[in-house]
């Protein structure tokens, strides 16, 4: 009887495990870099649906007054469901500093990574707008950003 039994031996299965593990250890990164990358656009994406829908509901419902919440925007069905509840793709949304009517009202809104350090950091960057709908950016991720306007009505994303 000829019985012959073939297979890969253990030096060929470790070589091919080192190989893929190399592999791995090189796209691993760059997979993460593109997710934080697409988690930024989709933040200044959001960003500026939600001026438009500032701007929208200041027009129509709001009698010259900017909506002060995330949740009063959707309750007029100016945004979606999923950026209602503050964090969307990574991103942690927040109205602040919402006031006066008409010609003064103003307002910020900003965007700060969910998950700001490690390997699972959902962004690089912390974004924020003003009524005048210009973006700012900034990549201090110490603190939530002030979307303040200075004495000469220039945006500032502290």
């Amino acid at each position: 009887m000829n019985n012959k039994q073939g297979g890969f031996s253990m030096i060929e299965l470790l070589v091919v495990v080192a190989i893929v593990g190399i592999l791995a250890a090189l796209a691993i990164p760059n997979l993460l870099a593109s997710r934080r990358a697409a988690n930024e656009g989709s933040a200044q994406s959001s960003l500026r649906t939600i001026h438009s829908a500032q701007v929208t509901y200041q027009a129509t419902a709001g009698g010259g007054a900017f909506a002060n919440s995330l949740n009063v925007l959707h309750s007029n069905e100016l945004v979606d469901a999923v950026l209602d509840t503050g964090t969307k793709s990574g991103y942690d949304f927040a109205v602040v500093e919402q006031g006066g009517i008409s010609a003064t009202a103003v307002y910020g809104v900003y965007a700060v990574p969910h998950i700001s350090t490690g390997m699972s950091q959902t962004g690089m960057r912390r974004f924020g707008t003003t009524q005048d709908g210009i973006m700012h950016g900034d990549a201090d991720l110490s603190a939530i950003p002030a979307t303040i306007v200075d004495i000469n009505n220039i945006p500032v994303l502290n």
